[in-house]
């Protein structure tokens, strides 16, 4: 055993690293200091660093530091990279960074290893510009980097919207044999969901579980808002189910989040169950935000009484309805028929002083789509007071007046001031209300004012082989109205002799409303068979409609024969 004046340089620097207690560790060192006679000082108190980093002691560090320099001893990049690898424990990036600038100052030059780690802490501190500069560096001279600036860079691209970025930065870890962490997956997973990809969330939560990794409780939530941000609801609930088999419990901002995701998807049931879990769970209440998409729910799918008596329970629970449970109520009372509670439930908007907006005010239109003509007008006072532009054009369709290019012109004001987020719902309620009330000129003019002002798009197409119609974003109306142009389009095309294609085609979609059993396709095939119309469902392109040049101009003629006939 070594007594006294038997300890040399290099027993000290032992003694001090298998040291764990930093007030120890600084008595030890100034007890060296006083007895030996050191040559490489700088060794002992690096050592000393890596005891107080130990225990995050940055404050500490610095004093050390200053009584160093002030004894005179010259630091190294040891002691350099020791204090800013302390400040990354603390998390203080700006500290790190700060540390880092001070090298050149003492001669020191950074090496791979402090490099790397700069790239993380300059990411954290903000400096983007700078973490990318490193790290493009770092991948030219090839730097040994960890997992934990590879996450920060995740980060990085991440909040600046380059999802690719991330992605690359994923790959290319894995590529140089970095290891993924759960970290880096939540992170991953946190973006694939910001940038709508819930697909790419799918494969990393696929590779996680492939490297053996656990997924946590910000797993799931990250891959929970991914599949909710794309409305992707069947896996949505899988996530919920899986959570809750683990017992997990949701905050009230990821029950919102699946509430809403049922909501637009119409999992009604589902919506129920996870309302009821909610409540029961004893630790989340339900907010406004929880109340108003149940109603919703309940809402859009005509379900009076369940709307109400959630209404009434989220009242209870101190909540007055806003302007998005107002809005749902009076979709709901509009589906059943209900005018004078559509009437009431604006008038209660009114004086709760909610001003009306634009989606209101389309959800007031959309009621008159599915109203007996004799309550329209009832609907066109509050349509009038809520928005007089829009209040005018409806005014001027519900009186039938003939008013010559007043309609149009006064269309055209209005969609050019309401959002642009709005402007085909409105169009294309408008043409129905058009196709309703039997004034098939003025639907007409809704249609070319909407292609004229780029409100629908691509709706006719042309090629050497085939003529289309493309309905896939028009209501039933507005559908109706663009089949009508396009006949006569095509009976025009006939008279001055132009040669038809070999097939013509009309394309409808294939999907089905979220609250209805019925698509676009299916109500058009019945009215194509009124017309008896040539067109046949195709048996490989769902959604389209197809038929022949001849059977397209047998039919045209056949037409206009029938229509000179009646003349």
């Amino acid at each position: 055993m070594m007594q006294g004046d038997d300890i040399v340089e290099q027993d000290a620097v032992i003694i001090l690293n298998n040291m764990t207690n930093p007030e120890t560790a600084l008595l030890a060192l100034k007890y060296f200091q006083s007895k030996l006679k050191l040559k490489r000082e700088v060794i002992l108190y690096n050592v000393a660093l890596k005891v107080l980093r130990k225990h995050r002691g940055l404050e500490r560090a610095e004093k050390l530091f200053d009584e160093m320099t002030g004894r005179g001893v010259k630091p190294d990049n040891v002691t350099f990279s020791t204090i800013i690898s302390c400040a990354r424990l603390c998390y203080l990036p700006s500290k790190a960074v700060e540390w880092f600038e001070k090298m050149p100052a003492f001669g020191c030059s950074p090496d791979d290893v402090t490099y790397s780690a700069m790239i993380d802490a300059y990411g954290r501190a903000g400096n983007v510009d700078r973490a990318l500069s490193l790290y493009d560096r770092a991948r030219t001279e090839k730097w040994r980097i960890d997992a934990v600036t590879f996450s920060t860079l995740i980060k990085i691209y991440g909040k600046s919207g380059n999802f690719d970025g991330c992605l690359n930065v994923y790959e290319e870890m894995k590529a140089l044999g970095v290891k993924p962490n759960l970290v880096i997956y939540n992170t991953l997973l946190d973006a694939m969901g910001r940038a709508k990809r819930p697909w790419q969330a799918k494969n990393i939560f696929r590779d996680m579980n492939d490297y053996g990794i656990f997924p946590s409780w910000g797993t799931y939530a990250s891959l929970l808002r991914a599949f909710c941000r794309a409305r992707y609801g069947e896996d949505a609930i899988s996530v919920y189910k899986e959570m809750k088999e683990k017992g997990m419990e949701l905050n009230v901002i990821l029950y919102n989040s699946l509430l809403s995701t049922c909501a637009d998807v119409g999992y009604n049931d589902e919506a129920a169950e996870i309302f009821k879990d909610m409540k029961h769970s004893g630790t989340h209440k339900p907010d406004s935000w929880t109340f108003s998409s149940m109603i919703t729910i309940y809402s859009c799918s005509g379900q009076v009484s369940e709307a109400e008596a959630m209404l009434n329970e989220m009242q209870g629970a101190g909540f007055e309805p806003n302007i998005f449970v107002l809005t749902s109520l009076i979709q709901c009372y509009g589906k059943a028929g209900r005018i004078d509670d559509v009437v009431r439930t604006f008038n209660q908007l009114l004086e709760l002083g909610i001003t009306p907006d634009d989606r209101f005010c389309g959800c007031l239109l959309n009621v008159m789509t599915q109203t007996v003509k004799e309550e329209l007008p009832n609907l066109a006072e509050c349509i009038q007071r809520a928005n007089p532009k829009l209040g005018y054009v409806v005014k001027l369709l519900v009186e039938g007046e003939n008013t010559g290019g007043l309609f149009k012109q006064a269309a055209y004001e209005l969609f050019d001031n309401i959002s642009a987020d709005v402007k085909k719902a409105y169009c294309n309620c408008l043409i129905d209300l058009c196709v309703n009330l039997n004034m098939l000129e003025r639907a007409c003019e809704l249609l070319d004012l909407g292609l004229t002002l780029e409100i629908y798009t691509n709706v006719q197409s042309r090629t050497p082989t085939q003529w289309s119609l493309h309905l896939k974003s028009l209501s039933l109306g507005a559908a109706l109205t663009a089949l009508h142009v396009w006949i006569n389009d095509l009976t025009k095309a006939l008279e001055k002799g132009e040669e038809l294609p070999s097939l013509l085609g009309i394309n409808t979609g294939h999907g089905k409303h979220k609250y209805s059993d019925k698509g676009l396709a299916s109500a058009f095939e019945s009215h194509l068979k009124g017309l008896n119309a040539p067109f046949h469902e195709a048996a490989d392109k769902v959604g389209w409609f197809l038929t022949t040049k001849a059977a397209a101009s047998s039919w045209l003629q056949s037409r206009k024969s029938t229509e000179l006939v009646s003349a």
